[in-house]
């Protein structure tokens, strides 16, 4: 039984959901309206950050919310995801490793930048500048000596800027586009449809043991990858065709976005300024670099340009995803070769870490020794 007491509380924390939800919902509505890329991104996430400034600190939303947006998202991918796409990425292997360790280059030399002109640590700044894993690197910065706050803070403001940025270059490179082309996100053809509600329930249940598998096998964004292979293993596998339909993607982006946004920190955004000043410059130079790397890629390679840029624009997964599955593209191939960095940096990062605190940490050693030689 409900104690009276207690309800003046559970109806402060529904508020603290629901208004920055409406906000989300006026705010993706307008972007959409104005054919904004992924606007049910972009505009429930700048929603979250009016909303953080307003209220003067974060105010993040129970995780299960941006859980299911990531559900969401993963699902859709694997329906876009095609067996024809393993043999793919298998057939540029070579090409996408090599691209990996150029794009891998760029970011750690955007670290060292970082830590020299923006006056954080040189861990700090090496692990803020890590592309395409933002979580899985915040979660691991304290244990690896560098500041938490200031790399959650770099590595969301980088999201940020990659999602703003890039899928408008991306309609500027290729302005053919017709983003309403894709009406929901199908898996294969020639299979019997199934009844709109018997869909849905599936994709509930797909989302809800993508969820659960990925937090039992500790995956990285484990909602999203959970999700992804719930999709893959049931998907491929059954005689229907299913289906995710626009508005329930539209959904997952919304969850997603705001949940990012209400995290903005702008206290911490003040103390960091200069850190803040020069990560922007960093991150829009990089970026172009980034561009260059996926423009040769597509040269290379022949593979159609906007799946080439977004396979290694230095965002997070499910950002280049939703784009991807957005504007058009192989979404398939960019999960492929995002994955493939994402499970590669993860496995070199703590080391690399460690190397680099361990050397700094001798050095210090070293200048301390030399500077009492020079007293004596």
């Amino acid at each position: 039984m409900l104690n009276l007491q207690e309800i003046p509380s559970k109806l402060l924390s529904i508020k603290t959901v629901i208004i920055p939800m409406i906000l989300a919902i006026l705010v993706g509505f307008i972007f959409n309206w104005l054919n904004v890329p992924i606007g049910w991104l972009l505009g429930p996430m700048i929603a979250g950050i009016i909303y953080a400034i307003i209220k003067g600190n974060p105010q993040p939303l129970p995780k299960i919310i941006i859980m299911l947006g990531k559900a969401v998202i993963g699902l859709a991918t694997a329906f876009r995801f095609s067996p024809e796409t393993v043999s793919i990425a298998t057939t540029y292997a070579i090409p996408v490793v090599g691209f990996i360790l150029i794009t891998a280059a760029l970011s750690m030399f955007k670290g060292y930048l970082l830590s020299i002109w923006g006056g954080v640590s040189r861990p700090t700044g090496f692990l803020a500048s890590i592309p395409g894993t933002a979580s899985a690197i915040v979660t691991m910065s304290e244990e690896l000596g560098a500041d938490p706050i200031a790399v959650t803070l770099l590595q969301y403001l980088r999201v940020l800027l990659v999602v703003f940025i890039v899928p408008t270059i991306t309609i500027l490179i290729s302005p053919a586009i017709d983003q309403s082309q894709t009406t929901s996100f199908v898996l294969a053809s020639g299979k019997t449809s199934v009844p709109m509600l018997g869909n849905l329930l599936i994709v509930v249940g797909c989302c809800g043991l993508g969820i659960w598998g990925g937090k039992k096998l500790r995956l990285p964004s484990s909602a999203f990858l959970g999700s992804f292979i719930v999709g893959l293993t049931i998907l491929w596998g059954t005689p229907y065709q299913l289906q995710v339909p626009q508005w329930l993607f539209a959904v997952g982006l919304l969850l997603v976005g705001i949940s990012i946004g209400v995290q903005f920190d702008w206290e911490n955004a003040r103390k960091l300024w200069r850190a803040i000043f020069v990560e922007i410059i960093l991150v829009i130079i990089l970026i172009m670099g980034f561009l260059a790397v996926g423009y040769e890629f597509h040269q290379f390679t022949e593979v159609d340009l906007i799946t080439s840029i977004l396979s290694f624009t230095p965002g997070g997964i499910e950002a280049m995803i939703a784009t991807v599955n957005e504007l058009g593209g192989d979404a398939g191939l960019v999960l492929a070769i995002q994955l493939t960095r994402m499970l590669t940096l993860i496995l070199i990062v703590p080391g690399l870490a460690t190397f680099i605190v361990k050397r700094m940490k001798r050095n210090d050693v070293a200048l301390r020794t030399s500077q009492k030689s020079e007293v004596r």
